[in-house]
């Protein structure tokens, strides 16, 4: 499959699979009209290698790692260090998963797996951009334990009013997505469902 290809296989699988019209409260507590949960598509084997291809041709070319705050982007640092393994494109990639609270025993840590070097640089995944909060959480715990980080990468954009995109430049990110809202709430998928 080409890159086209695959970007149009799961922007299909995103309107099936993630996507539902009708009134919601997001985890921020605003409501809304158009829903995206993506762990329907990033945890069936299929649609995650997809997801992973097109996420790991964003990833910053000297990462050495990608990480993410869990449970939204358990599956997407996994995928994308398998793909990075597979491809002869890539550099190798380690998975990094975030806590949203240190672990209550043991070493006490929020970064779960291998860590690199002390100023090595991290991409951080994230499945649904709204706010951008869970993200940064995600960029403060890495920076914090002395990693660089750069960029953010998302599947889908939720587009709310750009608060993301202005949260990142405060942080000094770059905030790449391989879809946005728009492009998933098409006129025939928001009255189908």
């Amino acid at each position: 499959m080409n890159k086209k290809e695959i970007k149009d296989d799961l922007l299909n699988l995103l309107k099936e699979n993630a996507y539902k019209k009708g009134e919601f409260v997001l985890s921020s507590g605003r409501k809304t009209d158009h829903y995206i949960n993506c762990k329907p598509v990033t945890l069936h084997g299929f649609c995650l290698h997809l997801v992973s291809t097109l996420l790991l041709e964003h990833v910053e070319k000297d990462s050495v790692a990608v990480g993410g705050l869990t449970l939204g982007a358990d599956p997407l640092v996994v995928g994308v260090a398998m793909r990075s393994w597979n491809s002869k494109d890539s550099s190798r990639l380690n998975a990094l998963i975030i806590r949203k609270q240190a672990k209550g025993h043991g070493t006490s840590d929020y970064i779960e797996g291998p860590l690199p070097d002390i100023g090595s640089k991290v991409t951080v995944l994230e499945d649904v951009i709204t706010t951008g909060g869970s993200a940064i959480k995600a960029v403060k715990r890495l920076r914090d334990a002395g990693y660089e980080v750069n960029r953010v990468l998302s599947i889908v954009d939720r587009q709310e009013n750009g608060e993301a995109d202005i949260l990142m430049k405060e942080e000094n990110l770059e905030l790449v997505s391989i879809f946005k809202l728009e492009d998933i709430v098409d006129d025939t998928n928001s009255e189908s469902n």
